[in-house]
């Protein structure tokens, strides 16, 4: 690999993807394609004007997508947030998948696409299909944000650095997503076991209210600055790394499920190692009873919205 991501789609997820990555010395070369061919020159520029202060030196440029099809990873993040339901972009999305797939598999693409638009499950499925690519090589951001979230947001519940958390998001990238509070842990002891250990200092600690906030950190964002973008672009600078630098890292992104979580033929968030050809495998993590069910409906909710679309 010589390190070349090209990314479809150059607005604020786009262009803070290309950021993120050349401050973390991620790849050599970035090509932006956009509709708005200005927009993918103007952003390259911008991002040309960073290289000074960097101790990495990298080519960013905008292209067609031929030129995209000889990159290494190609990153889709078309699209923005219509409303609270990421659900409401299902068939925007789906037409612009349909339309730019198949012609960067017609110049001869034979990478890796990283998926971030949304909805980011079922436009992960759908570029899968486009792209006839095995699905290994076809990874969704899926909950790895959402996961992000969730260690700050426990964080500042429990006052203890977010760094030293470990916890995991499962599911849908959306409503129906699954905070794992019986595995989170800080530092390798569960967060249940601390907690029961220390009733006077956690005494105010609720699970509910955690979760609701999880799952409208992005709305409670996007309210304010009508975008999100600094978190998806590490989140996906994180996943470009793992692959280009075969990391074998275990991330929580969108892969496809083959039976794992009883669960299968859909892609959704899960905790996946991660290395040169994508995701490797799923690394199966104990559910309890209600965890299991509220996995099982967010699948339901990520199978019907695929119906809807007859691929």
């Amino acid at each position: 690999m010589n390190n070349k991501v090209g990314i479809i789609g150059a607005g604020h997820v786009g262009s803070h993807c290309a950021y993120a990555m050349l401050i973390q010395g991620v790849c050599d070369k970035i090509i932006f394609y956009d509709v708005n061919k200005q927009r993918a020159v103007s952003q390259a520029l911008d991002c040309m004007d960073t290289l000074s202060f960097i101790p990495h030196r990298a080519e960013i440029t905008a292209g067609e997508l031929k030129d995209i099809a000889e990159c290494d990873i190609v990153v889709i993040s078309v699209g923005g947030i219509q409303s609270e339901d990421r659900m409401s972009e299902l068939y925007s999305s789906h037409d612009i998948i349909k339309e730019i797939v198949p012609k960067i598999m017609e110049c001869g693409f034979n990478g890796i696409f990283v998926v971030i638009t949304n909805p980011v499950d079922i436009v992960t499925y759908m570029v899968q299909k486009y792209s006839g690519l095995p699905h290994c090589r076809v990874i969704g951001t899926g909950t790895g944000l959402d996961s992000a979230r969730f260690q700050r947001i426990l964080s500042t519940e429990i006052n203890i650095n977010s760094q030293s958390i470990q916890g995991w998001v499962i599911g849908e990238h959306g409503n129906s997503q699954v905070p794992l509070f019986s595995s989170a842990s800080v530092n390798g002891k569960l967060l249940t076991e601390l907690i029961k250990e220390n009733p006077d200092k956690f005494s105010n600690i609720n699970f509910e209210k955690i979760e609701e906030k999880v799952v409208g950190a992005g709305w409670d964002i996007y309210i304010g600055k009508n975008s999100t973008e600094f978190g998806i672009g590490c989140t996906c600078a994180k996943l470009v790394r793992a692959v280009f630098h075969d990391e074998k890292t275990v991330l929580p992104c969108s892969a496809f499920l083959r039976g794992e979580y009883k669960n299968s033929g859909i892609y959704t968030g899960v905790p996946a190692v991660v290395g040169k050809n994508g995701v490797e495998y799923i690394v199966k993590i104990s559910l309890n009873e209600k965890e299991q069910a509220k996995f099982n409906m967010s699948c339901k909710v990520i199978k019907e919205n695929i119906k809807k679309l007859n691929l």
